[in-house]
């Protein structure tokens, strides 16, 4: 069992079994299912076998920010944690236990980043949001169903992925009015927008967010038009990136996801002759921080400068 262990298709298991679960706890329960099934018998083992493992996750990957995130965090948590015991064999069982723990905290996280959100929904809001985020969903559903807010949600289509759509319709499921206006239509409505709100697939050094494309331009018409931007993120997304342009991103990790794409890289692909054939899709862009008013995390409401001093907490604390 141990020999025939691939924890791609672990991580890529607990992602299709659990469709609310993030990249980054589906990273942590996939190393943490590692230790346990693997059963390394020195220390040395056990960092070479996280180590081993973290990196064919984040080269097998395509999307890899919060899934890095998330690993790197893990990674922390074993080196912070295995020099405590004298023995062994409480060592490994302590650390399986706790990264469980760790796991489980991490999953908490989303209802309590939604938590610290809800003050800034007022009753007949007009909310923008983009694309689909999980945690961005639970806000909005907990300032309906616990408060009991009244308020209008407008949501981009979020091209080329369409996740705006996914978004859309989980609101109106749950009762909330909510409309879908193409991504070129955000400078037509934003005048009528009382706030924008949206998620993050990481959070840089600099307070900056990466997120789905289109994210950066709503952000300068957020400021050019004086509207808040809030990002409403869980921590263990916070990355040690710093990027410094919309599209400087590591190469590893710009091309995103085209599988969920793949009716459109068919028409390109099929079809060489049609001018569709030219089109650069790309899924992901970097916001800076100044384009962005308050990040609403677990942790409470940062600012975007905040994000640096968290890190330090996190690995040199």
């Amino acid at each position: 069992m141990s020999q025939d262990f691939d924890i791609t298709q672990v991580y890529l298991k607990f992602l299709e079994d659990d469709q609310d679960m993030t990249m980054p706890i589906a990273a942590i329960e996939s190393l943490v299912t590692m230790l346990r099934i693997k059963q390394p018998s020195t220390s040395s083992e056990l960092i070479n076998l996280v180590k081993s493992n973290t990196d064919k996750l984040k080269s097998s990957i395509s999307n890899a920010i919060s899934l890095s995130a998330g690993c790197d965090l893990f990674m922390r948590f074993v080196l912070r944690n295995i020099n405590l015991y004298s023995d062994w064999e409480s060592c490994r069982r302590d650390l399986v236990e706790n990264g469980e723990l760790f796991v489980q905290r991490a999953k908490e996280s989303r209802s309590k980043a939604a938590q610290f959100g809800l003050p800034f929904i007022k009753d007949d809001d007009i909310i923008l949001v983009h694309s689909f985020s999980r945690v961005v969903y639970q806000m909005l559903l907990m300032a309906k169903k616990e408060k009991l807010i009244r308020f209008r949600v407008i949501v981009t289509e979020s091209r080329p992925s369409e996740k705006g759509y996914h978004m859309a319709s989980l609101l109106r499921t749950a009762g909330i009015p909510v409309e879908v206006i193409v991504d070129n239509a955000v400078g037509y409505v934003i005048h009528k927008v009382d706030k924008i709100i949206v998620g993050a697939e990481g959070v840089a050094e600099s307070g900056g967010i990466i997120n789905h494309i289109g994210s950066y331009q709503i952000g300068c018409l957020a400021k050019t038009n004086n509207k808040p931007f809030y990002v409403v993120t869980e921590s263990h997304k916070f990355v040690r990136l710093f990027p410094l342009a919309p599209d400087d991103l590591p190469n590893q990790i710009s091309p995103v996801l085209s599988a969920t794409n793949s009716s459109i890289n068919a028409i390109l692909e099929s079809e060489s002759d049609n001018p569709k054939s030219l089109l650069s899709i790309q899924q992901i862009d970097f916001t800076p921080h100044e384009f962005i008013t308050a990040l609403i995390t677990d942790l409470g409401v940062l600012t975007p400068s905040a994000v640096s001093e968290e890190l330090i907490k996190i690995w040199y604390d």
